[in-house]
């Protein structure tokens, strides 16, 4: 489905600030990986929790669905943010369950910065990010964006339904040949097998 946003310099829209469909993911954590050996070590400790993992996600596919926008925080006038919520197919809580394997082994290697270890995870794909923003010169008008339109128009909207192939650790501002960030490292998640 392909949405068309009217952008409007007044409004602080900028096509820009738009996440790029093949960049599309689900944050479930922001790791500060800034040399070569916390990159091994967290890639290290991805590895090592694959089947935790599984057994978290029952070794059954996982599904999802995105449905409507919500603010990250501020007001809709002033956001800064906005996000596509992220409910689990089932609602059986396996999906937060694997999510939770994959903080806590992160926090116990000590990758996790302090005031991020104590967040409570949202997991979200984030649609527009005001800090994307191209612009020559940043001003503080520049860190927000008038949300209310699209929320009138988008706010409820189904952007639909998928299926989760795996857990990434993927590298900010580095990309592969396909145009997504590059992968350090990834550890499956089950598949959807179909029956003959």
């Amino acid at each position: 489905m392909l949405y068309c946003f009217k952008f409007s310099e007044d409004l602080g829209i900028d096509k820009s600030m738009f996440i790029k469909p093949k960049t599309f993911h689900l944050t479930v954590l922001m790791l500060k990986l800034w040399n070569k050996d916390r990159v091994n070590a967290a890639v290290e400790v991805l590895k090592s929790i694959s089947s935790k993992v599984m057994d978290a996600l029952d070794n059954r596919p996982i599904f999802i669905r995105l449905k409507g926008l919500e603010l990250m925080r501020g007001s809709l006038a002033k956001a800064r943010v906005l996000y596509a919520p992220v409910e689990e197919i089932g609602d059986d809580g396996r999906l937060l369950h694997a999510c939770q394997v994959i903080i806590d082994a992160f926090n116990e290697a000590g990758l996790v910065l302090e005031k991020d270890a104590t967040q409570k995870l949202k997991l979200h794909a984030t649609v527009m990010n005001a800090r994307h923003r191209k612009s020559k010169s940043r001003t503080r008008k520049l860190d927000s964006f008038d949300a209310r339109g699209i929320f009138k128009q988008y706010g409820s909207e189904e952007w639909g339904e998928y299926i989760i192939p795996e857990a990434h650790l993927s590298q900010r501002f580095v990309f592969d040949e396909s145009g997504y960030y590059h992968c350090c490292a990834s550890i499956p998640f089950p598949e959807n097998k179909k029956a003959d």
